[in-house]
């Protein structure tokens, strides 16, 4: 009962008998309606008793619905006896037992219910924001105590937890093949830019792999603008390659593929362009990770042979072409090769990275009676268009293809630059000697340092000739000069290299 009219949802005025107060007084009902303002906190059968101060709520009505009542020293608990739950507590304030409304729930089976719900997501403020799991195995194990009993659940979302503690959503791998056939689906990204270009002057590298077979082509390009051209390209070939339709590909959000030009062969093409959530790798995840194989792989080659870098898109190419065959494909249990070629690959041919070779000459030169028929080379890797190999020619400091090569994969060319050391040791010390002689009686001389080195040591090593011809090509790269007829009345300025060891202070 409550003397309060405003306190009423639905109200039935209407007079009735009255209601003997504590100090003998008397009041009359007014009325009877529901208390609330919403279904959750709404008391039926509530009394409108005039010149009635406070609100009660009738102990003996509680039990007559299946309610029991317990009181101690500091609250009183309202348990469901049906399923042994606490429907709400009232806490002591002097000697009344005090419910607020506005954090309570109500049952549709009772009147009013307890607060639980609400006193697990209180308890779960009190205690920084911790996890329900957390706070159920505290419970469970009885590790603390002060604890109340309840049940801990997840059951709606904490605003203050989201905006402190919120994750990205995990990716799982996927448990089935997507496409059926070749072709179906294209994962294509570049990497780049590379700060040391290639001996051809390009700077990043373009990755296409197909979705069904994971077969990989690599493409390299000076600027980004040219993936459009690249990817025409590639989409011309392997169609006829194939036989076969490209249905859609998959890229990033990246300017070179997502602009109108690109849009547009799209549409011309019938093809659906798929693009990852913005700043989601994962979503490309297929060329992402193939991405980062090349250039592990990559890197190891080039690290194990002290290449210099700007070979780092012949590595490239060797590595695609070897991960090509020898990749298993998951779920299918079968190489890229295979599944994309229709027969299993032939690895026979291959050999080990960057080992000695021998090239013959072939008809390219003219030779002499008593010429080399060969030059000696560096393995690189394996022509694209063709049946042969590719090596960088020691003598014409170029790259070139050809079938007509033998290797020596018996490291025999580490062996050959520690032979080369110890000549240059012996002609040092030799000179060293002979320096010493002209020079014995001029004190000021001194030793040579521990750790200098002659330029003719230098010039034995495979880093230094082909430093040579990076700086040569870069000259060409950037246009340093212009070959133009050459003058019959002016003398012609010559060119000298100037080599300097250089050793730490």
């Amino acid at each position: 009962m409550t003397g309060h009219e405003m306190l009423f949802a639905q109200l039935d005025k209407r007079k009735g008998r009255t209601i003997s107060f504590g100090d003998d007084s008397k009041g009359r009902i007014h009325g009877i309606g529901t208390v609330g303002k919403n279904s959750q906190t709404q008391i039926s059968h509530v009394l409108l008793v005039k010149g009635l101060k406070h609100n009660f709520l009738s102990i003996s009505q509680l039990c007559d619905k299946g309610l029991r009542v317990c009181f101690d020293s500091t609250k009183c608990e309202v348990i469901d006896m049906s399923t042994n739950k606490i429907s709400f507590i009232g806490n002591r304030l002097k000697n009344m037992h005090v419910i607020f409304l506005e954090v309570l729930k109500v049952n549709s089976e009772v009147c009013l219910i307890a607060n639980a719900e609400n006193d697990s997501w209180l308890w779960h403020r009190r205690l920084g924001h911790v996890s329900m799991n957390t706070m159920s195995k505290l419970i469970k194990k009885n590790l603390i105590t002060g604890l109340l009993e309840l049940k801990f659940e997840n059951d709606r979302i904490c605003d203050a937890c989201q905006l402190g503690k919120q994750v990205r959503t995990s990716f799982k791998s996927k448990k089935i093949v997507s496409t059926s056939r070749p072709l179906e689906l294209l994962h294509i990204d570049l990497f780049g830019p590379i700060s040391t270009t290639s001996l051809g002057g390009k700077s990043y590298g373009f990755v296409i792999v197909d979705d069904y077979s994971r077969y990989t082509w690599v493409y390299f390009l000076a600027h980004k603008n040219a993936a459009l051209q690249a990817f025409l390209s590639h989409y011309k070939k392997v169609e006829n390659e194939k036989g076969l339709a490209i249905v859609s590909i998959k890229s990033d959000h990246g300017g070179e593929f997502e602009n109108d030009e690109f849009e547009k062969f799209c549409n011309e093409k019938g093809l659906d362009h798929n693009c990852s959530a913005p700043r989601t790798p994962q979503q490309n995840g297929v060329v992402e990770r193939k991405n980062q194989t090349l250039k592990e792989m990559a890197r190891t080659m080039l690290c194990e042979n002290n290449l210099l870098k700007y070979l780092w898109a012949e590595v490239v190419n060797t590595t695609t072409y070897i991960l090509n065959r020898v990749l298993i494909r998951l779920l299918i249990s079968k190489t890229p090769y295979e599944l994309y070629k229709g027969r299993k690959p032939n690895i026979s041919h291959l050999k080990s990275f960057c080992c000695k070779c021998f090239v013959l000459n072939n008809g390219k030169q003219p030779l002499g009676k008593f010429d080399a028929k060969s030059d000696e080379a560096i393995f690189l890797g394996y022509a694209l268009k063709s049946k042969a190999y590719r090596g960088f020619n020691k003598r014409t400091l170029t790259v070139e293809e050809s079938i007509h090569v033998v290797f020596d994969e018996s490291n025999a060319l580490q062996k050959k630059v520690h032979d080369d050391d110890d000549d240059v040791e012996v002609l040092e010390k030799q000179m060293k000697e002979m320096s010493l002689e002209n020079n014995k009686n001029n004190e000021e001389s001194s030793p040579k340092r521990e750790d200098e080195t002659s330029p003719l040591e230098n010039l034995q090593r495979e880093s230094l000739i082909m430093a040579m011809q990076e700086e040569l090509d870069q000259f060409t790269r950037s246009h340093v000069w212009s070959l133009v007829p050459r003058p019959s009345n002016h003398p012609i300025v010559g060119t000298k290299w100037v080599f300097r060891n250089k050793v730490d202070d």
